[in-house]
């Protein structure tokens, strides 16, 4: 059953180890979960107050008004 759920990242997490930093996915898109691949680049252009569907090759496939009025899911 497809679920929505309201992502309010547009960019990755950065971890900062002793050797090199890693960057965990925070929007949702990546396909290496739980690393980032760059797939928040869309995500960066979001409006506050719209719905974004994103399809498969982790575009915006649709957009229109948020009607869920702030409410989160789990």
């Amino acid at each position: 059953m497809a679920r929505i759920i309201r992502h309010v990242a547009t960019s990755p997490v950065r971890l900062e180890p002793s050797d090199a930093p890693q960057f965990i996915c925070a929007c949702g898109l990546t396909k290496k979960f739980p690393f980032c691949d760059g797939s928040h680049k869309p995500a960066r252009s979001e409006q506050e107050g719209r719905l974004y569907v994103y399809g498969e090759d982790r575009q915006p496939a649709s957009d229109g008004p948020d009607d869920f009025r702030g409410c989160t899911c789990a």
